[in-house]
C-alpha cells in the first residue's frame, strides 16, 4: 500500500487540529519575554520559565480588557488554548486571559468572601446609611505615616478647616495589619465620638491591599456606630470593605471630599450670598447717594433763604403799596362819583335854585297845606339861611 504524501501546508493543519482536540482551555505560568504590541493592537510575546518557553499571541479583543500594562520581568498566570500558526508551523498559546502571578489565589479567596457576605446581606443598599452633610468631628483610621493621611488632612484644610479629625493610626499593609485595623475600628466604635468614620489608604497591589479584604475587618465595619467612608486604594481598585461601607470613595481625598461636601458647598452658596448682597448693597447705597444728590440740589442755605424772603417780602411790600394806592385812587374816585351824583339829588342843590323847605315847629317837613292851621309857625330854610313866618292863611 502506498504511503500518502502530505503538503506542509496539510500537515501544519492536522498537526494544529491535533493539538486543539488534545489540550484544552488551561492556565500556564511563566515570565513575559520580547513583548511586542502591534499596530492592529494584538500582543505577542514569550512566556519563559528556566527551562522553556513559548510563544504567545494575546488578540485585541482581549488585550484592550487587560487591568494593567504588560511588560517584560513580569510573572504572569495566562488562560490560553493550544494551537499552532500554520503559515509559519510555530506551536503558540492564544491567550483568552490573564493575571498576574500569585494573584490568582488571592482573587479567589476575595470572590469567596465577596459572596459570602453579600450572601448576608452585608452590601444590601437598605442597610446603608446617609453620609451626614455637616459633620462636626470626622475619624480617619489609617497609617499615622501614610500619605493618604496627608492627603485627607490637606483635603479638610481646603474645604472645611474648622472640622475636626481624629485619626485612629494602625497599621495598613502586612500579616499584622488586619488586627490592627480590626482594633482601630473597635476603638472608634467604643469612644463613639464622630459624626463620621473614614478608612482610607493609597494604591497598592492586591496583597498590599489584602487587609482591607479580612472578614473580621469588615464585620466590624459594617456596625461602626458611625456612617463610614471607605477609600482605599486607587479608582480601580476594590475591596471587601468597599462593599461594606456605607459610601465607597475612589481614593483617600475623594473620600475626604465626600465627607466636606456639605460644608464646602455651604461655603459657595455663602460666598454667592455674599456677592449677592454686596451687589445689592451697593446698588442700594449708589440709589440712595443719587437721590441725596437731587435733594442736595433742592438744598438752600439759610442765608441765602433769608435773602429770597427778604426780596419776597420787599416784592410783597412794594405790590402792596401799589394796590394800597391803586385802591385809595379808585375809592376817591367813587366817593368823588358818590358826593357828585349825591349833590345834584341834594335838597340843597335844589335850594340853590330858588326853592325852600319849609318844616313846622317840631322840625316836621310841610308837604301839603292841609296839613297847616292858621296861627300855625313855620321855619323856612333857604339856600342860604333861614327865617320864621306865622300861618294866615290857607289855600287849599
Amino acid at each position: 500500500m502506498a504511503t500518502e504524501i502530505l503538503s506542509v501546508s496539510e500537515f501544519n493543519r492536522q498537526a494544529r487540529r491535533l493539538l486543539e482536540q488534545q489540550f484544552p482551555l488551561l492556565w500556564v505560568s511563566g515570565e513575559v519575554s520580547n513583548l511586542v504590541h502591534a499596530a492592529s493592537g494584538h500582543v505577542y510575546f514569550s512566556l519563559k520559565d528556566a527551562q522553556a518557553q513559548v510563544r504567545c499571541v494575546m488578540f485585541r479583543s482581549r488585550a484592550q480588557l487587560l487591568p494593567w500594562k504588560l511588560d517584560n520581568g513580569q510573572q504572569v498566570e495566562v488562560q490560553a488554548l493550544v494551537t499552532l500558526y500554520e503559515a509559519r508551523g510555530e506551536f503558540q498559546l492564544n491567550i483568552e486571559g490573564m493575571r498576574r502571578a500569585g494573584i490568582g489565589r488571592l482573587y479567589e479567596l476575595f470572590v469567596c468572601l465577596r459572596e459570602k457576605l453579600a450572601g448576608e446581606g452585608l452590601f444590601a443598599p437598605a442597610r446603608k446609611r446617609d453620609i451626614p452633610r455637616y459633620p462636626r468631628r470626622v475619624g480617619i483610621v489609617t497609617s499615622s505615616q501614610a500619605a493618604a493621611l496627608r492627603d485627607v488632612i490637606a483635603a479638610f484644610a481646603r474645604r472645611a478647616p474648622h472640622v475636626e479629625l481624629i485619626v485612629y493610626p494602625t497599621l495598613v499593609q502586612g500579616a499584622d495589619a488586619p488586627a490592627a485595623i480590626f482594633a482601630a475600628l473597635g476603638l472608634a466604635a467604643a469612644r463613639a465620638e464622630c459624626d463620621l468614620l473614614l478608612v482610607v489608604r493609597g494604591g497598592g497591589s492586591i496583597e498590599d491591599l489584602w487587609a482591607f479584604n479580612d472578614e473580621a475587618v469588615a464585620r466590624t465595619l459594617a456596625v461602626s456606630p458611625a456612617p463610614t467612608i471607605a477609600g482605599v486604594g486607587h479608582e480601580t481598585d476594590t475591596t471587601i470593605i468597599d462593599y461594606v461601607a456605607d459610601c465607597r470613595a475612589a481614593t483617600p481625598t475623594a473620600a475626604a471630599e465626600l465627607a466636606s461636601a456639605g460644608w464646602f458647598d455651604a461655603a459657595a452658596e455663602l460666598a454667592t450670598l455674599a456677592t449677592n448682597l454686596r451687589r445689592s448693597l451697593a446698588a442700594q447705597l449708589n440709589t440712595r447717594m443719587q437721590a441725596l444728590d437731587r435733594l442736595a440740589l433742592r438744598l438752600v442755605h439759610p442765608a441765602q433763604r433769608l435773602v429770597a424772603s427778604r426780596q419776597r417780602l420787599d416784592f410783597i411790600e412794594r405790590r402792596l403799596h401799589a394796590g394800597m394806592r391803586q385802591r385809595l385812587a379808585s375809592q376817591r374816585d367813587r366817593i368823588g362819583r358818590c358826593a357828585a351824583a349825591l349833590g345834584a339829588l341834594s335838597p340843597l342843590a335844589t335850594l340853590q335854585r330858588g326853592y325852600s323847605i319849609v318844616r313846622t315847629s317840631d322840625g316836621q317837613i310841610v308837604h301839603a297845606a292841609a296839613a297847616l292851621a292858621t296861627g300855625d309857625t313855620l321855619d323856612v330854610q333857604f339856600a342860604a339861611g333861614s327865617a320864621s313866618a306865622t300861618v294866615t292863611a290857607r289855600n287849599l
